[in-house]
């Protein structure tokens, strides 16, 4: 039997990563370390267990005891809002809950550790070549953009790992996912994607506020957890893995046409709106196209298309 911790439980990635190995493996157990009880028995399936505690609290966090084997830290901020609004307090929580569940790892001798990072940790890449980034690569970040305070924060998380697993050997990996959405997103949600699917659910046109050139980088969701558990089980410590479908690159503008035609059938259309500011904390527009390449070395096959994401983030939104 399989013993897994996960933090970030209800959010997103960490609930589906729940429910994917509930429904892949019925014997395993699962502890989620969850700072609202209340909304975590709502969104849990039985026989999840639960650790009440703050990750950003360091004496609250050496007390906890977890005996098993596997950790996936999947805590972090995703509102851009947040990241623009309250850039001190983002990059504390990522920095802070990331050495505090390291060294749990470490007191709790875990086989295996995985650390949910982010394509943003790439900055500024020019791919307009049809380059694909490989996880030894990284661009630009403007330490002086308020937004930086993610993808820096993010960086400083995965030197933390990294840094860990070479003074005190612990089992560490980072997996750095590609925008991830399908069922289960909220109807709440309002990054961009999902933006996308309600202009389909309520067929109204799509509103971009930027030129739409940004590359993006897509990941259905079932795909990613796959992946996730993937690096978490094959994965080398101290490494990195893109979790991407390299076959759903492609820009906003691109996007936001596909989802108009395919998705809605025609029935909307995009439109632009761009304002003088960033006021929506939109990242800056980027080239990044990231290889899946040494994660499928070690057997993982994405198979979602980026149109299956959207009917199947539709579908659960009814």
């Amino acid at each position: 039997m399989k013993k897994f911790l996960i933090t970030g439980a209800t959010g997103y990635i960490g609930s589906m990563l729940i429910k994917y190995i509930r429904s892949t493996d019925d014997t395993s157990e699962i502890t989620a370390l969850v700072r609202d009880p209340e909304k975590a028995k709502k969104l849990f399936p039985e026989g999840t267990k639960m650790i009440v505690a703050d990750l950003c609290d360091e004496a609250v966090m050496r007390k906890i005891r977890y005996e098993g084997e596997y950790i996936i830290h999947c805590a972090s901020v995703t509102k851009s809002a947040e990241m623009i609004s309250r850039p001190v307090e983002v990059i504390q929580s990522i920095v802070n809950t990331t050495q505090n569940v390291l060294e749990l790892a470490g007191r709790c001798n875990v086989k295996s550790m995985v650390y949910l990072s982010s394509m943003e940790v790439y900055g500024n890449i020019d791919c307009s070549d049809g380059h694909r980034v490989s996880e030894e690569e990284l661009g630009d970040i403007d330490i002086y953009n308020v937004r930086s305070c993610y993808p820096l924060g993010k960086r400083m998380a995965e030197n933390i790992c990294y840094s860990y697993f070479k003074e005190y050997d612990i089992p560490v990996k980072s997996a750095r996912l590609a925008q991830t959405f399908g069922e289960g997103v909220p109807l709440s949600d309002r990054r961009i994607f999902a933006q996308f699917a309600n202009a389909v659910k309520e067929e109204k046109d799509i509103v971009l506020h930027t030129e739409g050139r940004s590359t993006g980088n897509y990941c259905g969701i079932h795909d990613a957890m796959n992946g996730i558990l993937t690096i978490l089980i094959r994965g080398m410590n101290g490494q990195a893995y893109n979790v991407v479908n390299e076959e759903n690159t492609m820009t906003i503008r691109q996007m936001a046409k596909l989802v108009a035609e395919e998705v809605a059938g025609g029935k909307i259309k995009v439109s632009f709106n761009i304002p003088r500011e960033n006021a929506y904390g939109y990242a800056m527009d980027t080239g990044l196209r990231m290889s899946g390449e040494k994660l499928k070395k070690l057997g993982w096959k994405p198979t979602e298309s980026l149109e299956q994401m959207y009917r199947k983030l539709l579908e659960y939104w009814g």
